[in-house]
């Protein structure tokens, strides 16, 4: 699978038009099936979909713990195989059926909408209403405190992984930092929220979780729903290249969860708990 291909397009430099290849991000529909039950259609940038599958599950609380999980594999439904047009490998690497240990009725999941497609930018992904989308989850009890300098060292070490951005300028990205500021998982993707699945995903499946000495940071905005993951996996701070929404700042307070945005260089702004940081 690839994640970025070629096009021919037109640059104009003020008033002289030149013809060149660029390279674009690739965007193509994935569909998560339990049990070969129809979950969601997300659109996302190919790559690491096994632990974006896992990632989506358990931040969305449909799973509890890696040991839920029997398998993950690209569809192998003989229907599947061919449309006759020589598509068929390319369509099974669009759809991953995961199999649980226990089975999981969809139907009976509160809030759940079964086959939403999900754009690759947006929010609340399956969720019904927003009121069904603010899950039952226990504010942080973390005493993780981290000097400031650390968080000074995030954003070029970020930067520097983001292979396919520095091809295309189309991705955003998420990173998962100890406490030392160290990156230890970066993930691309078209959508921040499923670069952040594709990261939980690898540490759940890792069995890194909780990741309650551990920091996320996002390339873009900080959104309710990158908050609401954070949560999920205990992540006690979240930091953000941008600005952060009024409903992610309220559930990072209600959370006890340490909110920064605008982290660029040696500033930041601190939206909630500053506690956490310490000065020099």
């Amino acid at each position: 699978m690839h994640q970025t291909c070629t096009k021919q397009v037109i640059r104009w430099n003020q008033s002289k038009p030149t013809s060149v290849e660029d390279e674009l991000v690739v965007e193509e529909p994935l569909e998560i099936r339990v049990g070969e039950q129809s979950l969601i259609v997300v659109m996302r940038t190919p790559g690491h979909d096994f632990e974006l599958a896992a990632g989506f599950l358990y931040t969305e609380s449909l799973i509890k713990s890696v040991d839920d999980i029997e398998i993950i594999a690209y569809c192998d439904d003989a229907n599947e195989k061919t449309n006759g047009h020589g598509k068929g490998l390319e369509t099974m690497q669009n759809i991953v059926n995961v199999r649980l240990i226990e089975e999981l009725d969809i139907e009976e999941q509160q809030g759940w909408q079964r086959n939403f497609h999900a754009n690759a930018s947006c929010g609340l992904c399956g969720k019904m209403t927003i009121e069904s989308v603010k899950h039952q989850v226990n504010p942080l009890d973390s005493v993780f405190h981290l000097n400031q300098t650390v968080f000074y060292k995030l954003n070029d070490r970020l930067r520097a992984s983001q292979s396919v951005f520095e091809k295309t300028g189309g991705l955003h990205a998420a990173g998962l930092f100890d406490e030392n500021g160290e990156l230890l998982i970066v993930r691309e993707d078209i959508g921040r929220h499923n670069a952040v699945d594709k990261v939980i995903g690898q540490a759940l499946l890792a069995e890194m979780l909780p990741l309650d000495k551990h920091i996320l940071m996002v390339s873009g905005r900080a959104s309710f729903e990158i908050v609401q993951k954070a949560l999920f996996a205990r992540i006690p701070i979240v930091v953000a290249v941008s600005a952060a929404s009024t409903l992610a700042v309220d559930l990072a307070e209600e959370g006890n969860l340490t909110l920064i945005g605008f982290m660029r260089g040696e500033r930041m702004a601190v939206y909630s708990h500053p506690e956490r940081i310490l000065s020099v």
